[in-house]
Parts: C-alpha cells; structure tokens; sequence
C-alpha cells in the first residue's frame, strides 16, 4: 500500500477487522482518525453525547454481533469517561476496542493539558492496555488488540495514541486480513479430563446443568440442549444468561442466582451432579455460599479461563476448554456407551418446578390497583414481545424482576450489567445492540433513576434514527437502596425519594415518540406501536413505590438459617 498518514493507517487497521460503526465524542487529540473518516462509505464515526454512551454502545453492539465493537475518545476526561463502560464489557467478557488520543510525548511527566496515564488507568479493567508509540507500529498494535481481544475468554483491549504520534504524515502500512495474524481455535479440553466428565455424568441420577455466558461466547446452544435431551437433565441458566439456552424447551426450568426463579434455585439444591458448562459461577448466580449448590455435590466444571475452574466451587472434573468443543467431546463419549440416564422422578420434579414457575408468573396477569405493579407490566409485555427481540435491562429495582419475566428463544438476545450492576447502562447499550443487529427489535428497560444517568443519548438515537423502544418505570425512587433502608434500618430514609420530569414530554422534547401508560391492559397495544416506528421511543409508565424487591442480605440471613 502507498504511505499514509498515520489517522489513515488507523482506519485501515479497522476496515480490515470490518469495522462498521465508531462510537465516540469529537476530540483535538485525534482529529487526524475523523479526517481519514471523511467520506468513507464502509465505516461510520457515531457522535454521541457522552463518552460514557460511547463504551456503553460499543459493548452493546458487541455482545449482539459477536464481533468488536469500537468506541475513539480525546484524552484526560474523555477517556476518564470511558470507564464504567469498559468495566461493562470487561465484566460481560466482550470484545471492545478503546481508543484514545494522549498528550504528545514532549509533555509526558510535566502535567500538561489533559495529561494523564490512560494505560495504568485501564489496565484493570482490560485485557491489556497498550500505547503506540511509534506511528510505524499502528498495524502491529491494532493487530495485537484485536487479536486479544477476540481470543479465549474475549474481553476489551485499550489504546493509547499520542497526539505527535497521530500527526505523522507519512506511514507505511501493511494491512492483513484477520484470517492472516489471528486464529480462531476451539480449545476441545484435555481429553482425559473429557473422559473423566464422562464418567461422572453417565453414572449420576439427578444431573443439573448450569448453562452460562460462555454458551453464547462459543455458540454451544445446540449441544447445550443435546446434552440435556440425552441425559433427561434439566437446566438452569446463570445470572444474566437467560438466553444461553431456548427457554420454551421443556427441559428448562428457569434462571439461577439473585433475581432469578426460586423454582431453578429449589431444584439446583436436590441434584445429585451439577455441570457447570460456560459459567464461572459468579456472585449474583451462587452467592459463593451453598443456598443452592450443596457442600456436598459433585461439580463437573467446563471453562475456557483455567483460574474461574474451582474458583468459588472445589469440583469433581475440570476441563478447561471452549464450551462448544468440550460438549461435542463429551457427547461422542456418550453417544458410544450406554448411559443409564436421570432417575424419571427427577425428570418428573423438574417438570412440576417448571410449571409451578409458569403458574406463578401467569397469576402476575391478574395483579390490579393503580400504579401498576411491575410483575404486572411483565405479564403484559410477555404477550406481545416478538420471539427474536433482544431485550437490555439496567440495573435497579424495577428492571431486576426482568431476570425471572422474561423469555428467550435465541442466543445473544439478553443484555444485562451483569455482577456490575453499573445504571444508566441499558439505554446506549441497546442503541449498540440495534446497529450491531439491525433485523431484531430491541427494548430497554429502566428505572427513573437510571435512565436519567444517559437520557442525553436520546439526541444521539433521534439524529441516527436508531429505533429502540425504552420501557421506563417510574417510581420516583432509587427502589433497590429504599428497600434497604426501609427492611435494615427503621425506614430511616436518606437521598432515596427523587422527583422526575415526565419522561414522554422529554421524549417528544427530543423528537423521539414519548408514550404515558398508567393502565395495565394498554401496555400490549402501546408497546406494538412503539415497535413499529421508525424512531426512537420512549415508554413511562408510572409503577407502585411500594412494590420494592427484598434486599439480599434478608435472602441471605434466611438462607442461612
């Protein structure tokens, strides 16, 4: 290729990851990278309003697509900014590139404008945080991010550029494609270790598996479910990962963990084997405690990240390896020998635990009194949501009864902050989730409180005509730490009652749609509507302050006892 400057080698270093969409906030450090922009039909800088949208709506669009996403910021603030987006992706296991501009290198060590140590900063948050520091080296270090960013357990990759750096005029570059400096390998686990996974399962009677994010990373969902069909096990899917296997199976009972379904909680404490296949068995799913996984049960561990494998849990079998890999090794064993299979009065208990599940969710159809409960609200978009919607919740009270309400046909379909429990993460992350799958419809869900941490992406999703519809249930609280205050002290309350504008008005205020739904029975009708428009939409939807979650530290003391 003929030289270039260096903002030009840049873009070529993402055209050839097929890099689509840029998300950032316009900044003197990098001006060279907007002007190699500059009509470029193949790939386009999304300006948003903050950059914190920026790392949010990257992120979306990678855990939907399973491809990078991209988000390039100024230095000092702009790239403090980043932040809590990047902890996001880093606690979702999602390949995000982070690029920022950076103080020339004659002003490094002299506190100059907007100086800082970007890399320090990002380094724990990241799977490795680099500087450029030649422009020579911008294909190599573009090469090495991607190519860490997308292998084993994916996760995000930072990138410093100094401005001096960034004004080189004249680079040579050689540019490859992906298939040329990075693999993509399914580790299959050591097969002695397979073996051994294999003799636990086939002589366990009440098996149970735990399906987790890394079914989605490693597309295992049909051998997931094969697996389970051999075997009669039911399964449960970890905090966050609803959508790892299709929940209308009849296997399925339902989610594990904090807000999940006491039912899949019930069942996990009487297995007689539990394997763990992509989940590393985080917080919010087991509470590192044994409220569902007894002290006793065997646990055959299927990891791609060696460290996660016994972590929390001593385990009977560990095998590191691809989710998608170990299972087809594991199913080949089985498929060559008899396997005995479940006890059928275990097929029998899952199966009553799952429709007690499905009952109690259905009797939330009949919950009435104004404002709406929010179990209500579920009940009522259950009906209408199409089956390939990917639905983003925040974090909060009210988008927490999501995790045991909602239903999930396809992979990559469920975004969640995850063990960060970071707010104001659903809305920017469902416009990244949009461009990432422009086909599936997408619906955020947020508390008052949250949304208003990145309503000025609103701007944002009018001006790109991204058409997202957000559900925003106002309770004119911040509900999870009211709860709190109200069950563990006295209901001495503190910074927890908030007042709100009318989310509708501000919508329209925006341009977008703005909808106000105070009755239970129009919450179908209006949320089709929404769905239909090519615009951005704003749902409020007024919802009973008293109807709080229980704090999870009562949870804990009664499981405890």
């Amino acid at each position: 290729m003929p030289p270039m400057t260096a903002g030009q080698a840049v873009v070529e270093a993402l055209r050839a990851e097929g890099v689509k969409y840029v998300f950032g906030v316009v900044g003197g450090t990098f001006l060279e990278v907007l002007d190699a922009l500059y009509d470029q039909p193949d790939i386009k800088f999304v300006s948003v309003r903050h950059e914190q949208g920026a790392a949010f709506m990257a992120d979306g669009l990678a855990r939907t697509s399973g491809t990078p996403g991209v988000c390039l910021v100024t230095s000092g603030p702009g790239a403090t900014n980043l932040v809590t987006g990047i902890y996001a992706a880093y606690v979702g296991h999602s390949p995000v590139i982070a690029i920022s501009g950076a103080a020339s290198r004659e002003v490094v060590y002299r506190d100059a404008f907007q100086e800082m140590n970007h890399v320090a900063m990002f380094a724990p948050i990241t799977k490795q945080a680099l500087t450029v520091n030649k422009a020579e080296r911008i294909p190599e270090l573009f090469r090495l991010a991607f190519r860490t960013a997308m292998s084993g357990k994916k996760g995000p990759v930072f990138i410093d550029i100094p401005r001096d750096v960034l004004a080189t005029t004249s680079v040579e570059v050689d540019s490859w494609p992906p298939r040329r400096y990075r693999i993509h390998h399914r580790p299959p686990g050591d097969p002695e270790r397979v073996k051994e996974a294999a003799a636990w399962v086939k002589k366990a009677r009440r098996p149970l598996i735990i399906a987790g994010g890394g079914i989605n990373h490693s597309d295992a969902t049909e051998e997931v479910v094969e697996l389970a069909e051999r075997l009669s096990a039911p399964i449960v899917t970890s905090y966050g990962r609803n959508d790892a296997v299709p929940n209308q199976h009849s296997l399925y009972v339902g989610p594990l963990g904090r807000a999940g379904a006491p039912e899949a909680g019930e069942l996990c404490r009487k297995a007689d084997l539990i394997l763990a296949a992509g989940t590393r068995l985080s917080h919010f799913t087991t509470f590192y405690d044994n409220r569902y996984l007894s002290s006793d049960v065997p646990i055959v561990h299927i990891e791609i990240d060696e460290k996660e494998i016994g972590r929390n849990y001593p385990v009977a079998v560990g095998v590191q390896g691809d989710a998608k890999a170990v299972l087809r090794g594991l199913l080949d064993l089985l498929r060559s020998e008899a396997t005995a299979g479940s006890d059928p009065t275990w097929v029998r208990e899952a199966q009553e635990l799952r429709a007690k599940r499905r009952g109690r969710l259905d009797a939330e159809a009949a919950l009435d009194g104004t404002p709406l409960k929010p179990r209500r609200i579920y009940a009522e978009m259950r009906r209408v949501i199409p089956s390939d919607t990917i639905m983003v919740l925040d974090a909060g009270a009210c988008p927490a009864y999501g995790y045991d309400r909602l239903e999930f046909r396809n992979p990559r379909t469920f975004i969640t902050p995850l063990d960060l429990g970071g707010l104001g993460f659903a809305f920017p992350e469902g416009l990244g989730a949009k461009l990432g799958r422009p086909e599936s419809p997408v619906i955020a869900i947020h508390g008052d409180g949250g949304f208003l941490f990145n309503v000025q992406e609103l701007e944002t999703a009018v001006r790109e005509r991204i058409p997202i519809v957000t559900v925003v249930m106002n309770n004119n609280e911040w509900g999870s730490e009211k709860a709190y205050q109200q069950a563990l002290f006295g209901g001495r309350l503190v910074g927890a009652d908030i007042t709100n504008p009318r989310f509708d008005k501000l919508a329209e205020l925006f341009g977008a749609n703005g909808f106000y739904v105070d009755r239970a029975e129009d919450v179908g009708d209006v949320l089709q509507s929404a769905l239909k428009s090519e615009l951005p939409s704003i749902i409020e939807i007024p919802v009973d302050p008293k109807e709080l979650p229980a704090p999870v530290i009562l949870d804990s003391q009664r499981n405890a006892r």
